[in-house]
């Protein structure tokens, strides 16, 4: 057969569509007009120290509690680097971003993967876990528009986590870079507003609000750990890109930014809703949590659908998922991850119709 134009369900990515490209352009002007000596110099580790002061107040932290980095996924690294040695415990969730599971395994941590349900990762499964003995030093969790499930944590559960780490002696690693992209829903506290103690650092990028090619991302936590971690930043790399960060502080000192997020939310509310839609018309036996926010929608196909299978079936018929089983330890051979930020609606009924009939083809 001929291979039709690709439709990628593969990426977690906006759509040129809904990048602020002119807001983008006047923000690096102004960046160069009003400190061009501040940009194009090394600059600090800790990163451009206007943007710092914006994040520091975003959060209602202090400013030597923010590092800057060069996207979250360095901000991750920074952490486990500082945090983690060889065969420390480390409880994630059950899917969970591929990415930090490979560097998780990487670094030769002792993964425990716990479930997530509709509402969060299972409290109860990982309270039994820690009187069972567990002591982990970290759990990382994504709490709002988990990637790759979907789901958002509630309240109750944000509460308990930070009882338990308290309980317990670990840092929950608050992963938190779709918290803006809502679309549906009230904003719930972060866990980082919520805890009194020093238990959680909190992690976040302007990836999905601005777009991914600014790379910055960004750390929050206790002071004496963000100084520790820049010190590390200064050996790696010196100062981390300053004309990026410069240019995404005029972007956000100026309220473009707040456009920027109206327009990614409504454009990704549609999307995901025309994708719930043509799930339910073409695989009326596939069984998801519609998310609230975010990129991505989990899917649980019937039992006789292996992705393995079914990934390159789809590939055949223009179309790209990611299996589930790149999101778990062990498992997800039944499952898909679907990301429906850089396909416009028009293009994901035609999608998930190719994706049925590759399921079609690879069933039993």
């Amino acid at each position: 057969m001929t291979v039709e134009q690709l439709i990628s369900f593969a990426r977690g990515a906006p759509s040129l569509d809904i990048v602020d490209i002119d807001g983008l352009k006047a923000a690096a002007g102004r960046a160069f007009e009003t400190d061009p000596a501040g940009i194009t110099g090394y600059g600090t580790s800790v990163g451009y120290p206007p943007l710092r002061r914006w994040i520091a107040e975003k959060h209602g932290v202090e400013v030597d509690q923010v590092l800057v980095t060069n996207g979250s996924l360095q901000a991750d690294a920074f952490l486990f680097q500082h945090l983690l040695q060889p065969g420390d415990d480390v409880v994630v969730e059950r899917p969970t971003y591929d990415r930090t599971l490979l560097n998780l395994q990487r670094m030769g941590s002792k993964v425990h993967a716990v479930t997530v349900q509709p509402d969060g990762i299972d409290t109860d499964e990982l309270a039994g876990l820690l009187s069972s003995g567990l002591r982990p030093k970290l759990a990382h969790i994504i709490p709002n528009f988990q990637n790759p499930a979907g789901v958002t944590l509630s309240l109750e559960k944000r509460r308990r986590l930070i009882e338990l780490a308290a309980e317990y002696g670990f840092t929950i690693f608050e992963d938190d870079p779709y918290a803006d992209v809502r679309f549906r829903g009230e904003p719930l506290p972060s866990m980082l507003s919520l805890d009194d103690g020093a238990n959680v650092v909190h992690a976040s990028s302007f990836t999905k609000t601005v777009c991914p090619g600014v790379r910055v991302g960004y750390l929050v936590g206790p002071a004496d750990l963000i100084a520790e971690i820049a010190k590390q930043a200064t050996n790696l790399y010196i100062s981390p890109g300053m004309v990026a960060q410069a240019i995404v502080y005029q972007f956000c000192v100026s309220g473009d930014i707040d456009r920027s997020i109206r327009t990614v939310s409504t454009a990704l509310g549609e999307r995901a809703a025309a994708l719930a839609a043509a799930l339910r018309t073409h695989i009326p036996g596939a069984r998801f949590t519609e998310p609230n926010g975010g990129y991505f929608l989990w899917v649980e196909l019937p039992e006789d659908v292996d992705v393995e299978r079914l990934v390159p079936a789809a590939a055949e018929r223009g179309v790209a998922v990611v299996k589930g089983s790149d999101f778990v330890p062990e498992g997800g051979h039944h499952s898909l991850r679907l990301a429906y930020s850089a396909v416009t609606v028009d293009q994901i009924d035609e999608g998930v119709r190719r994706l049925a009939e590759a399921i079609e083809a690879v069933r039993g």
